[in-house]
């Protein structure tokens, strides 16, 4: 089940020719299902990726080699993607500290408190929303 208000603001972003990428900690069996349903193409989709043993289907670890699988990952694609593309200005939307490590060389960190509020995550963000519908408020008085 996704949060309530996110499909309305990639979207949003989607209408206005803006690339959204997902970047996760988490594992793309589980991410690619999100990206589909939010439209995200999976080439934009950054997460750690389950392996599995060919001969017998049991859980073989995780792709050490996903920059998502290590401490300072996320900044690390973002730099990546600043590089390939030359995006002027990333903003990184997320409820955790390590989506927070992810400025620099984001431009600005959105943290998001809607599911948990971490405290960290509350003082170090740029702006903090508890509701997508905060964010999208002020999206649309642009």
């Amino acid at each position: 089940k996704l949060t309530k208000g996110i499909k309305n603001v990639v979207d949003y972003f989607h209408s206005k020719g803006v690339f959204v990428y997902l970047v996760s900690g988490g594992f793309r069996q589980m991410i690619n299902p999100v990206a589909e349903t939010l439209n995200i193409p999976t080439h934009r989709v950054f997460a750690n990726n389950l392996l599995f043993d060919q001969s017998n289907g049991s859980f073989a670890g995780f792709d050490k080699t996903e920059l998502t699988s290590r401490d300072g990952g996320k900044p690390a694609v973002i730099q990546r993607l600043i590089d390939a593309h030359g995006y002027k200005s990333v903003v990184m939307i997320g409820d955790g500290v390590t989506d927070m490590q992810a400025k620099p060389p984001a431009s600005l960190f959105v943290g998001f408190g809607g599911i948990v509020v971490r405290e960290k995550v509350q003082q170090g963000a740029d702006w903090f929303i508890t509701d997508f519908k905060e964010l999208m408020d002020v999206l649309e008085e642009k």
